[in-house]
């Protein structure tokens, strides 16, 4: 069986705003009030992120 390694936190590159996954509603909430509601988010979790833990 595979196990994911899903990120617990996530921040905007552009405009600050930080999320943390909620394991209750299955998803991401916001962390701060700062930030941007209508930002194209580009969020520090890229290509380098492994999903699969070993």
């Amino acid at each position: 069986m595979v196990e994911l390694n899903v990120p617990k936190r996530r921040r905007c590159l552009r405009c600050g705003r930080e999320e943390e996954f909620d394991e209750s509603v299955h998803g991401w909430v916001v962390s701060s009030s700062s930030g941007e509601t209508y930002c194209i988010h580009e969020w520090d979790i890229n290509g380098t992120h492994n999903p699969i833990a070993e």
